[in-house]
């Protein structure tokens, strides 16, 4: 995953597809999940997006933009939403905190994206995003709580699992690619959002089990 632009095509692609099959069992199982089920479908979108970058070699484009709307403002709002509106009762008062963070990181974000650009560059096999953040260690902080945080106190084992699946994608893409740590852990996000199918084949066995 972004090493190229038919890495990012193929895996968007696979992706999505797996993102379709969530949002239709999600449907038929669990509407409140719906959000959430619809992460990986728009996490293989934007790895399709980057394909876009990579044929352009970089550059500030439209699809520059459009990569960076979605990774910056939108993901720490999406996600804390998404696992509010799937989390159990009990779990949903302690998520408060996450979705403060959320709403505060992407607005921040979303005024960055507004009045500055944003530039990406190929660097060997990754791709590097440029766009001036002020403030930025507290709202990489705020951005991790509202995504990573949300998982892991959503009190859904298996959302628990995409939690820790992250963070220590984050902490190797930190370690390893630590200018383009924002490509390579989306990337390594969207891969683990592949959980989420098997998130809500639990659930919907749990649910018929209580049925019967």
């Amino acid at each position: 995953m972004c090493w190229s632009a038919t890495a990012d095509l193929v895996a968007g692609s696979a992706i999505g597809a797996v993102g379709i099959a969530c949002v239709a069992r999600a449907a038929r199982t669990r509407p409140r999940a719906l959000p959430l089920a619809a992460l990986p479908l728009l996490l293989g979108a934007h790895q399709i997006v980057e394909a876009l970058i990579w044929n352009d070699a970089g550059g500030s484009g439209p699809a520059t933009v459009a990569w960076a709307v979605i990774a910056l403002p939108l993901l720490p709002l999406w996600v804390p939403l998404g696992v509010l509106c799937a989390a159990p009762p009990h779990a949903r008062r302690r998520l408060a905190l996450p979705l403060a963070s959320g709403v505060v990181t992407s607005a921040v974000l979303a005024q960055v994206l507004a009045t500055s650009t944003v530039t990406a560059e190929v660097r060997g096999h990754t791709m590097g995003y440029a766009i001036g953040l002020p403030h930025a260690p507290w709202l990489l902080a705020g951005y991790l709580l509202a995504t990573i945080g949300s998982l892991l106190l959503s009190g859904e084992a298996g959302l628990v699992l995409l939690g820790v699946l992250a963070g220590v994608g984050a902490a190797l893409c930190a370690a390893l690619w630590r200018w383009e740590f924002i490509s390579t852990w989306c990337a390594c996000a969207a891969v683990c959002s592949l959980v989420l199918y098997g998130w809500l084949r639990g659930a919907a066995r749990a649910g018929r089990a209580a049925v019967s």
